[in-house]
């Protein structure tokens, strides 16, 4: 199941670029939540304790339950991350309010288990077409990830997403056909024929006549 984890927070009443920077420099990252019913509202939270929980995440899933001073506790989903472009420090985070209750929308990865028999045996290469799965479930059924076996795929066989295994209490409107996995046949070069092709045979450069003119330039004189 999708990591979760206590977070507390810390509502934000001052907003603007000067007010962020009083906030970075106090070792706190903005934040907002919305979603639910309620209206958007700023937090901040601690750098180090989001960091913990970003580092030691076992999926890009994950249910926080924020601990927000003077209110009582919001579930709620890390919905988007925001890092700066150098050194990768978190910058900014969103928050999706859910309840345990409702049903909830995420994309989870598809990991595939194994080695294909078609690849192992016959030289063959696995294609994963789907790398995520777009699910619907409450927010205690959420997985962090969805693993499939394909260790019993030969060559031209294939897992569509109606076989994909998933959790008890979690669907998907994705096309039942879509294909998931498929094992491809390998793609040799017939190097015996490359080297049975015959061989180009040299150009052979001749030296240009000069062509005379209307005026007769390029030709000589008859004495």
């Amino acid at each position: 199941m999708a990591t979760q984890v206590k977070l507390a927070a810390e509502r934000r009443t001052a907003l603007g670029r000067s007010s962020v920077k009083k906030i970075k420099a106090a070792g706190a990252v903005p934040a907002v939540i919305y979603g639910a019913k309620d209206k958007p509202e700023a937090l901040q939270v601690s750098r180090r304790d989001i960091n913990a929980i970003l580092s030691h995440a076992s999926g890009e899933n994950i249910l926080v339950e924020l601990e927000i001073a003077g209110d009582a506790n919001r579930l709620a989903l890390v919905q988007e991350v925001q890092h700066s472009p150098v050194g990768g420090a978190v910058l900014h985070i969103d928050f999706h309010a859910v309840s345990m209750d409702e049903m909830i929308e995420a994309d989870v990865p598809l990991e595939p288990i194994g080695t294909a028999n078609g690849v192992k045996n016959f030289g063959g290469l696995l294609e994963q077409s789907l790398r995520s799965l777009a699910i619907e479930c409450l927010p205690r059924d959420l997985p962090d990830v969805i693993s499939v076996d394909v260790s019993t795929l030969n060559i031209g066989d294939a897992i569509h997403v109606r076989e994909l295994p998933l959790p008890a209490g979690v669907t998907t409107r994705v096309p039942a056909d879509l294909t998931a996995f498929s094992v491809m046949a390998p793609t040799v070069e017939d190097e015996t024929l490359a080297a049975a092709a015959p061989a180009a045979a040299p150009e052979v450069i001749k030296e240009k006549k000069e062509e005379p003119d209307a005026a007769g330039a390029g030709t000589k004189d008859k004495k």
